[in-house]
């Protein structure tokens, strides 16, 4: 048997190919760049490859990934989806919120959840999706058309649900058609001598209930849209939206997803939540997913819900966010993070 030991000079090496000794354990270190470039590798050759944070092999045709990416970082976010738009016609329901989910210090989630937990996310590339829900759009008139529910908001794995519309408040269409819709947010029922129901939120996890129309006479009050952080008032308690949730994600504390109020062909006609939701006859506001208005005038208009909103932060250290086409966003950094804020369209983000 022969002692005899051979070790290869690194110049005999294909161009840097192989398992090669020089870094602290052996292995050669290549962008993936530099590894696409590379000549002469035979099957098993082996890379550390410094984009991904991970080792590579080359199976003789390819060289492919030995685990996922290892570098990640963490990310908290607001999400929260469009409000609903109001009724229509002489006591319109108020649109309930958009759905809002937290991850933020240890804040609160709407529908009376806590905080979730923050996402792990790669630097290396990986595309998100996130997506801004717009808000729904109020009933145009007493016939029988009927408001629509806001749209969904996502960020990568979390989606927040659209709210509920508020509910028709005549005659002259359907029973259905007078009851909230449900969503991330339950809408308020129209107010009606047979008044809609309560739209159902997503309680215990992004929004509460809006409230029930109400058949007293004198009245027929809508009920309100439910909100982040309380449901909507029933018509015979006024209808008002219900309130939102605070966060200080972006540094400020800042109050969004009131639910819309409901409206009253008589009088005292119900306020918005606070947090963006519509006064009875006036739109949500933009951004916060606010519930819209109802009506509480004769043969009058539901209101818009407001479009919603996704906010992210990370530590300015971990990551640089590259933003695509089709997203409207700001950035800024508030101490050692980076809080970037989404307000429309969908698209995704990746970062580095």
């Amino acid at each position: 048997m022969s002692s005899e030991l051979k070790v290869d000079n690194i110049s005999e090496k294909t161009t840097n190919a192989g398992v090669q000794l020089g870094s602290s354990l052996g292995f050669v270190s290549k962008t993936t760049t530099e590894m696409n470039a590379l000549t002469g590798m035979a099957a098993g050759d082996t890379i550390y490859n410094s984009t991904d944070g991970t080792l590579y092999v080359y199976n003789g045709t390819s060289w492919n990934a030995m685990s996922a990416s290892t570098f990640t970082f963490s990310v908290d976010y607001l999400v929260i989806a469009g409000g609903g738009g109001g009724g229509s016609a002489f006591s319109g329901g108020g649109g309930g919120a958009g759905g809002y989910r937290n991850s933020y210090s240890t804040e609160s989630s709407g529908g009376g959840a806590s905080s979730e937990t923050s996402l792990v996310l790669h630097s290396d590339g990986t595309a998100y999706t996130v997506t801004v829900g717009a808000g729904g759009t109020g009933a145009t008139s007493s016939t029988s058309t009927v408001s629509t529910a806001g749209a969904d908001s996502v960020f990568s794995t979390v989606t927040s649900l659209g709210c509920g519309r508020g509910g028709y408040g005549g005659t002259s269409t359907g029973q259905t058609n007078r009851n909230g819709g449900s969503g991330g947010s339950g809408g308020g029922g129209g107010g009606d001598t047979n008044p809609g129901t309560a739209g159902s939120g997503n309680v215990g996890s992004q929004g509460f209930n809006g409230g029930a129309g109400d058949s007293a006479s004198s009245s027929y009050r809508a009920g309100g849209g439910g909100g982040a952080g309380a449901a909507g008032a029933t018509g015979s308690a006024s209808g008002n939206g219900g309130n939102g949730l605070s966060s200080s994600i972006t540094g400020s504390a800042v109050t969004r997803g009131g639910g819309g109020g409901g409206g009253d062909q008589g009088s005292g006609d119900g306020s918005g939540g606070t947090g963006g939701g519509g006064d009875s006859d006036a739109a949500g506001t933009a951004n916060t997913g606010g519930g819209g208005g109802g009506t509480g005038t004769n043969n009058g208009p539901g209101h818009n819900g407001g479009s919603g909103v996704v906010i992210i932060r990370y530590a300015t250290a971990d990551a640089t966010i590259t933003v695509g086409a089709g997203l409207t966003s700001s950035s800024a950094t508030d101490g050692s993070d980076t809080v970037v804020t989404f307000t429309a369209g969908t698209g995704t983000v990746s970062f580095a």
